[in-house]
């Protein structure tokens, strides 16, 4: 074996349980919450993801490193890497718990909308590390993606992610790829509406080629459902019906903070049809990609984003980076708040898909003109 491959090391091996400190920040908000009285504590979460981080992503900057791929099998079978992962879902439960305790003390109008965006972009988050385990055969895993997915209500994701957005990536009949011109307001009831219909369509396949009724127990999307209501359920049994109005906000956060990402990873990018009348199978060209450090280890390199589609079985530490994808001017967490702004968006992207395209706009994934977006 080469010895630069034997001298090879993962220099962020440790630096992957940062991913945890996001679920942690509930505890500090609420830390902060009880000593200094103000309700204004429990905004310490989204401005450490959504202000503190891209700073940070901006003065650390881009991770370019690959692992050789004769290490790949070692890194992959690694259950150090697999534990950080399985242990991000009890901080998650243990931070919508404590988010809920503190909604029904009454923390106010500041406070609350606080709770909703914590609890909301903590459970958000934790749909990444539902999408890291829901792409693996380990039946465990697959059963610990729907209990990531349960408190954001978003389990047919489970279904439409792997079975629908992986085949359908990057073209116009995916709901889960953004079109160049569309902005992010648009695109959200598309996706929405769009990836659950996919979803329940694709299930009810399923279980009519096994002459199985949908209605089936072993139904996935039926089943992580389930684990919702039960753990709503429970949830409402311990702290009374006020709760419930927060579990349906922060749900929506959640979720919609995935379809944020969503929009942001395939924007405007197509897959050609080929000679006959097929798209082009996926690879590196598809995928808007960052290499920024930080946002990598807190996402567990899904802005990487080429690799996993091209290889969706390679867990997080194995994935590459490849010099003919098209790159993204900031991490997600930047480029998340610049697609709640359809202007600021449309300034920084469109020009970047149309270069990405040689400055043709017909080989763009584009809104229909018929459409004004």
């Amino acid at each position: 074996m080469d010895l630069a491959v034997t001298s090879w090391r993962d220099t962020k091996r440790p630096l992957w349980p940062l991913a945890l400190v996001v679920p942690a920040l509930p505890f500090v908000a609420l830390l902060l919450a009880e000593t200094t009285g103000s309700a204004w504590a429990w905004w310490l979460t989204p401005a450490f993801i959504l202000g503190v981080i891209p700073i940070i992503d901006v003065l650390i900057g881009d991770d370019h490193a690959n692992p050789p791929e004769e290490l790949v099998p070692a890194l992959q079978a690694s259950p150090y890497y697999r534990w950080i992962t399985y242990l991000f879902l009890p901080a998650q439960y243990a931070a919508l718990l404590v988010t809920c305790a503190a909604w029904v003390s009454g923390p106010g109008a500041i406070g609350g909308i606080g709770l909703v965006l914590t609890a909301g972009l903590v459970n958000g988050i934790a749909i990444n590390t539902a999408h890291e385990l829901g792409h693996k055969r380990e039946t465990v895993e697959r059963w610990l993606s729907k209990i990531a997915l349960a408190p954001t209500g978003y389990g047919h994701f489970f279904v439409e992610h792997n079975r629908g957005h992986h085949v359908r990536v990057a073209t116009p009949e995916d709901p889960a790829s953004s079109r160049l011109g569309e902005s992010f307001w648009r695109f959200w009831p598309r996706t929405v509406i769009g990836s659950l219909r996919s979803a329940w369509h694709l299930e009810s396949h399923r279980h009519r080629l096994r002459s199985r009724s949908r209605w089936h127990p072993r139904n996935d999307i039926l089943n992580a459902w389930a684990m919702t209501v039960a753990l709503f359920t429970a949830v409402t049994l311990a702290f009374g019906p006020a709760v419930l109005p927060f579990l349906a906000l922060q749900a929506v956060v959640g979720f919609s903070a995935l379809e944020a990402v969503n929009y942001l990873e395939h924007y405007g990018l197509a897959r050609q049809r080929n000679a006959a009348g097929r798209y082009e199978k996926v690879d590196p060209r598809h995928s808007w990609n960052s290499d920024r450090l930080t946002t990598n280890i807190f996402l567990f390199q899904l802005q990487r984003h080429s690799d996993h589609h091209a290889n969706p079985l390679r867990r997080y530490q194995t994935l590459r980076s490849f010099e003919i994808s098209p790159q993204l001017p900031a991490g997600y967490a930047t480029m998340l708040l610049l697609a709640l702004i359809p202007p600021l968006w449309r300034r920084v992207m469109d020009k970047r898909v149309l270069a990405h395209y040689g400055g043709d706009a017909t080989r763009a994934n584009s809104v229909p003109s018929a459409e004004n977006y």
